[in-house]
């Protein structure tokens, strides 16, 4: 395990001067909590690292909390030996989540009595279309939607079948769960978006308890509800989510303020592969021993070749947090590697 950060000074940026302008306004009491949600599904590599230090170091600056939750709605590429891994990584980057271990599917029942709770409002319905047909109903940036011919259901209709898609009497794929939205809506990620999809797989902490999961959308707003998070950070590809999470969270009639998804550049680094999908790759192909090789960007890879933790950490503090996607040279973090080396090395 790594050593614990110090107690540093981060400089300021946009997600600290927001936090400062709600916290001046009495936004949520001026308690600050955030979160840190992977999925199970790899390795955390250095782009993680930029996440985890704006997550817990922001917490930290403002007397807050963050916690560790796992994004664990999606059994087919998941395993615990991710979750213990992604733990471990977690501990040696310095950091410990102030709630201990949480994950998505500790709230399935929740997500789901939730979930018909939207069905009887008018707001959700069980759609019989498969993928290919609900992907061409949507339109493109130039062209509207058109509506499901299941979307105007009964209500009883949809509850009955959402109950029976949970009972497990329908095969995979043969029906969703949809949110009720505007399939002309400018932003596509409000077309009837997905909720739940049927997979009769096992899951690594529920086994086969379930065999509907939350589509990401459903399950990570609500999540953030749960754990009473205040603000939650994600990378600029979920930007345009942000309406459907917001939408979600107002349907809810949450007895507090709803948290607020912001997003920031994520970390690319040149000559560092940072995408999981690439990197497991590599590790299917057989091109590296695995996950923790000491040629992989992953924190154990890094771990291995020697990388100090404080010299990562340094480098992520160091790194500005903006609004748009940026590429660092990798000399910048190896001369933080070297820094932090000279000052432990034996000599």
């Amino acid at each position: 395990m790594s050593e614990k950060p110090e107690e540093t000074e981060h400089p300021s940026d946009f997600i600290r001067e927001l936090i400062r302008s709600d916290n001046e306004q009495g936004t949520y009491g001026n308690r600050v909590q955030t979160r840190f949600p992977p999925e199970p599904n790899g390795y955390l590599h250095i782009g993680h690292a930029k996440s985890i230090c704006l997550n817990f170091g922001v917490a930290g600056d403002f007397g807050g909390t963050c916690n560790l939750r796992f994004d664990d709605t999606n059994p087919e590429k998941e395993s615990a030996d991710f979750v213990i891994a992604i733990e471990r990584d977690l501990q040696w980057l310095g950091f410990e989540s102030d709630r201990g271990t949480l994950y998505a599917s500790d709230y399935f029942e929740q997500l789901y009595t939730w979930a018909a709770d939207l069905i009887t409002k008018g707001l959700a319905y069980v759609d019989d279309q498969d993928a290919e047909a609900i992907s061409d109903s949507r339109g493109d940036f130039t062209t509207p939607g058109t509506n499901s011919p299941f979307r105007d259901r009964s209500i009883d209709e949809n509850l009955d079948l959402f109950r029976r898609m949970r009972a497990g009497e329908f095969g995979d794929g043969e029906r969703v769960l949809r949110a009720k939205i505007d399939m002309t809506h400018a932003n596509m990620s409000m077309r009837d978006p997905l909720m739940y999809r049927i997979r009769h797989v096992t899951h690594h902490r529920t086994g086969d308890d379930w065999c509907i999961y939350p589509n990401y959308d459903w399950a990570h707003g609500q999540s953030d509800a749960f754990e009473g998070v205040t603000h939650s950070f994600c990378t600029l590809e979920f930007e345009n989510n942000r309406e459907l999470y917001d939408w979600f969270l107002d349907q809810l009639e949450l007895p507090h303020d709803r948290p607020r998804q912001t997003e920031f550049g994520r970390l690319g680094l040149t000559h560092i592969i940072t995408s999981k999908r690439k990197l497991a790759a590599l590790v299917a192909s057989g091109k590296v021993e695995g996950w923790d090789d000491a040629q992989m960007s992953t924190l154990s890879g890094l771990r291995r070749r020697g990388y100090p933790a404080k010299a990562i950490r340094e480098f992520c503090d160091h790194i500005s947090v903006g609004r748009v996607n940026g590429t660092t040279e990798v000399e910048l973090l190896e001369s933080f590697v070297r820094t932090e080396l000279n000052k432990v090395a034996l000599r």
